[in-house]
């Protein structure tokens, strides 16, 4: 039975969460449109939103792509590079703890303001403070591996762990009989972000996929002119 869930959580769960993540989205985007947004609520108080909300952005993105970068990319790119699997795994626990204690300390901030504003509570959906509570845990759990990482100086778990994802995402056999012998923190911290991958078409956190990146190679400027007169210039008689 053990055996059968390790299988299941690790084998297959993470299939059933990336296909939910497609799906969801293209269905939320094709139906939904309108609810596509970031559902900000800046009027309601603005300067502790824009400190966390800073800090939640910054060190969320760079720890995605952080993850991203680190579990995906064959090990052989980095020897090619001459970067060793311990000089690797202390820039990973040294950039994971930077960017997680960044994002960890944004995310606290609007956690808090979240729940204890009132109006802010009550223009909040059960889906907007449960996705907080998640991405709060979910961080608070990667930065508890990071003692545990510190003991393995060789590597050896984040290898583990890489080898694990590129089998998921090539499709080979054999990714869940991997991590059997993974610490628990490592594996609740896999399990929990599968969840935030299957919940996110159905938070606000789609609005990350509609980032206007583009605009940072844009050849102009967008023009903005008031309808206000300027000062000295008498209104035009109608």
């Amino acid at each position: 039975m053990w055996d059968f869930l390790h299988h299941f959580t690790f084998g297959i769960f993470p299939y059933v969460a990336l296909t939910v993540f497609a799906v969801g989205s293209l269905i939320r985007f094709d139906r939904e449109q309108y609810s596509w947004r970031s559902g900000s609520s800046q009027l309601l108080r603005k300067r502790q939103l824009m400190i966390g909300s800073i800090l939640f952005h910054i060190g969320i993105l760079l720890l995605f792509v952080g993850h991203f970068v680190g579990l995906l990319t064959p090990h052989w790119v980095y020897e090619g590079l001459g970067v060793s699997v311990p000089a690797k795994q202390m820039l990973a626990i040294t950039a994971g703890a930077i960017f997680g204690i960044t994002c960890f300390a944004g995310l606290t901030i609007l956690l808090h303001r979240r729940l204890f504003d009132p109006r802010i509570r009550g223009t909040s959906s059960g889906m907007d403070i449960f996705i907080l509570c998640l991405l709060w845990v979910q961080l608070s759990l990667g930065l508890v591996t990071i003692p545990f990482s510190l003991q393995h100086p060789d590597g050896s778990v984040m290898l583990v762990l890489s080898e694990w994802a590129q089998r998921i995402v090539t499709f080979r056999s054999g990714a869940s009989e991997l991590v059997a012998d993974v610490g628990f923190f490592y594996k609740a911290h896999i399990i929990m972000g599968l969840i935030v991958f299957m919940v996110f078409p159905f938070s606000r956190l789609v609005h990350v996929m509609s980032a206007p990146i583009w605009y940072l190679g844009r050849r102009g400027y967008q023009i903005v002119r008031t309808r206000r007169p300027t000062s000295g210039v008498r209104k035009p008689a109608p």
